[in-house]
């Protein structure tokens, strides 16, 4: 195919695609070209249906560094891993992409995104979303698209499509919402405290947007799409499906319906079991046994299916015989652990999350290096889903995809409510330990969260809750579900999740296994979640109403210091060596930051007060009127120096000693002397003069002008040694030894 181009403008930015110049080998490939973001996106498809269980896609977005025109870090230079926000947006692009396949594809397929330049103000998420459906759709996979996605952002009371690096630091918003021409299949999102009614008005925003690109692609498609491959799609024999319904449907009913988890699992099973040994005895010389063997668990899990959609739709019955709209028993608890700086235990059923707060100096916030700027992260929530939270074995190691995106979810909801840097200066991390899981855990992680920070005397600025809806549609009937258990959300359609606080909503996130959901679906799940939410804030709040006023003991203490800019030398000091003997004196850790932030960090808050006087005194500039009570620190025939703070001393000239006449400075002061002064004058060089006898009575013989002594004084000065100006003034710094050239000038 000969290279083929096509333009529209989208959002105030060119869009361009190009297909047929590049990996010509994939079964799909798109060239996508937004502002001046270049994303190539390729689909392959396996010959073969796989033997998995389930749908094997794999979706990939690869951040190539030179994009920016920056090098990889690390020693190797080369770009490794995926970062977080790679692995975040591949899972963003997978999630509306995987209900757009039939039931019963099995075939692998692969979705590479690699970006080739990248454009901040152009969305190269987005991009690739694009990209990842145009492909397939023009491919000869057979995939039911196209789909779109697009971010939202709002401000000003307006809603702006795709918005600008600009746009997003001013926003209230920051929603990713995908779907198809008709309806929306997958959100994201962060928000400030938004009212739901904003919420719909963005989503619906956004899907109009979606419909525009939806209608581009499909003008791609119909020039240039290939025919669709005849696929194998897994299947089971409808006359072994009728015979094990026939004989089974009752007692795997009867096991369904089996209030308590473990027991319901173990009915289920039971069941199960005594069905497939039945076959495998029956078809044990049978050269299909493995194929009807596969079957014959397809079939079970296709009857259990459909009876927990029937109870809900038809029955409105759920499977631990709760109500639709109904939430599972609530507990929650704080102080769970000795020794860490907060935590907070929460319990909804069978569902537990364990929240644990640490709290350090900002020095250990992390540094984020990728396409865009490098920056640095304050606020970290980890997640984490040992195997025993569902009473199994299996893999344990470092966190999988499913657990970086569930904790970024928390990170968004539970960030909205955090106190500024100067508010808080900590670097704040949770980890959320998943104790138990029934469903919803990383909702139970959210208000165990919360829990911890208010234990832990974060002043956030309102407790965050947060619950998962589900939904059971049959395509005419719809049923709504608060807070689904791990049976609703395999079985059913949707996983609605919603966090906020009881002003607003600060986090969503939706997955859905059908095409799509219309707006009436989703108004009534985000105020059937609002009511949800708020019976859940009750109970957090009896546990604790407010953050504690106070940091745990246990919890490092940190104070800080505004200085210049122009003074962070000065504490620095030549190759570090006056902040290194500040903490060598305190035992205190410093950390200074290019704007002139200064944290002391400490578990003392006695070595804290020691250093934060040495770095006044640093940085302190005396001003004229000030008065200091200080010693003498040098005799001069015309004055004497007093030592003020640090490196900084002042002249008492001999005219400022005493209203009397003075003949002798040694007449009225000494070296060690403790005088009380203000300062009078301080010059353009910084040098600093200082007065003893304007702090004292003025005798009554001493008419105004009439001290002819000091006139004397000032004409004899010119014996005053020469590394004195004509004045008598001594330099700011007059320990400091003199150049010759400084001398004589």
């Amino acid at each position: 195919m000969a290279k083929q181009t096509f333009e529209m403008t989208f959002a105030g930015r060119p869009l361009v695609v190009e297909v047929g110049q590049v990996a010509k080998q994939a079964n799909g490939a798109v060239v996508v070209r937004y502002g001046d973001t270049t994303v190539l996106s390729t689909a392959v498809m396996s010959k073969k249906m796989a033997t998995a269980d389930f749908f094997p896609l794999q979706v990939n977005y690869e951040e190539k560094m030179y994009a920016a025109g920056k090098f990889p870090g690390g020693f190797n230079k080369r770009e490794g891993r995926p970062s977080t926000d790679a692995t975040l947006t591949a899972r963003l692009i997978d999630r509306p992409i995987r209900p757009m396949f039939a039931e019963g594809f099995r075939n692998e397929v692969q979705v590479i995104n690699t970006v080739l330049s990248y454009d901040e103000n152009a969305s190269a998420p987005m991009a690739a979303m694009f990209g990842s459906s145009l492909a397939l759709s023009i491919s000869d996979i057979p995939f039911n698209g196209p789909i779109a996605g697009v971010q939202v952002a709002y401000a000003a009371e307006d809603f702006i499509i795709n918005p600008s690096a600009a746009d997003k630091e001013i926003s209230l918003l920051d929603l990713t919402v995908a779907g198809t021409k008709e309806a929306i299949n997958m959100v994201e999102s962060g928000a400030q405290e938004l009212s739901e009614d904003i919420m719909l008005q963005a989503l619906l925003k956004g899907h109009e947007a979606i419909q525009e690109l939806v209608d581009f692609q499909n003008y791609i498609v119909a020039a240039v799409g290939k025919e669709k491959a005849e696929v194998e799609l897994l299947q089971v024999d409808t006359d072994l499906k009728v015979e094990i319904e026939t004989a089974y449907y009752d007692q795997l009913a009867n096991a369904v319906q089996v209030e308590e988890k473990l027991a319901r699992e173990a009915a289920t099973q039971a069941v199960k079991e005594e069905v497939l040994t039945s076959y495998q005895e029956r078809f044990a010389e049978d050269e299909d046994k493995e194929t009807i063997l596969r079957d014959v668990a397809e079939i079970l899990e296709q009857m259990e299916h459909a009876e927990v959609r029937r109870l809900i739709t038809e029955d409105k019955v759920r499977p631990d015989g709760r109500r639709v709209d109904e939430i599972r028993p609530l507990d929650a608890e704080i102080d769970f652990l000795p020794k860490v700086h907060g935590s907070g235990l929460f319990t909804r059923g069978q569902t537990q999350a364990l929240s644990v707060l640490t709290l350090a100096p900002m020095s250990d916030t992390q540094l984020v290096d990728g396409l865009d700027p490098e920056y640095k992260k304050r606020f970290l929530h980890h997640y984490n889903f040992p195997q025993y939270s569902v009473g199994e074995t299996g893999r344990y190691g470092a966190p999988g995809r499913r657990e970086i995106g569930h904790g970024a979810l928390g990170e968004r909801a539970l960030a909205q409510v955090l106190p500024s840097v100067e508010e808080f200066p900590y670097a704040i991390r949770l980890v959320a330990e998943v104790l138990e899981s029934n469903g919803s855990s990383s909702q139970a992680s959210i208000c165990a969260g919360t829990l911890a920070l208010m234990a832990g005397g974060v002043p956030i600025k309102a407790p965050v809750a947060g619950i998962a809806m589900g939904l059971i549609s049959d395509g005419t009937n719809y049923t709504v579900l608060t807070d689904i258990q791990g049976l609703e959300d395999h079985f059913g359609d949707m996983d609605f999740k919603v966090a906020g606080t009881r002003q607003g909503i600060t986090a969503l996130q939706m997955d859905i296994k059908i095409s799509g959901i219309t707006p009436a679906i989703l108004e009534e799940a985000l105020a059937q979640a609002k009511v949800a939410r708020f019976e859940i804030l009750d109970v957090i709040e009896s546990a604790i109403a407010e953050p504690r006023p106070e940091l745990a003991p246990t919890a490092p203490k940190i104070d800080s210091i505004q200085i210049p800019v122009d003074k962070i030398k000065v504490v620095i000091g030549k190759g570090g060596e006056t902040i290194d003997k500040i903490i060598a004196e305190t035992g205190v850790t410093i950390d200074i930051d290019e704007e002139g932030l200064v944290q002391i960090f400490s578990s003392d808050q006695d070595a804290i007060n020691r250093a934060k006087a040495i770095i006044f005194d640093l940085v302190r500039e005396a001003k004229v009127g000030e008065v200091y009570t200080v010693p003498v620190v040098r005799i001069e025939k015309f004055g004497a120096f007093v030592h003020l703070f640090n490196k900084t001393d002042a002249l008492v000239h001999i005219s400022e000693l005493a209203w009397e006449r003075t003949e002798r400075v040694e007449d009225v002061v000494k070296v060690g002397d403790t005088v009380t002064v203000k300062i009078i004058k301080i010059d353009e060089k910084g040098r600093i003069d200082a007065s003893i006898k304007t702090l004292l009575p003025k005798p009554e013989k001493i008419e105004d002008g009439e001290n002819k002594g000091e006139h004397r004084h000032r004409r004899r000065s010119h014996h005053k040694p020469r590394h004195h100006n004509e004045n008598g003034e001594a330099p700011k710094n007059p320990d400091k030894s003199e150049t010759k050239e400084q001398i004589e000038e």
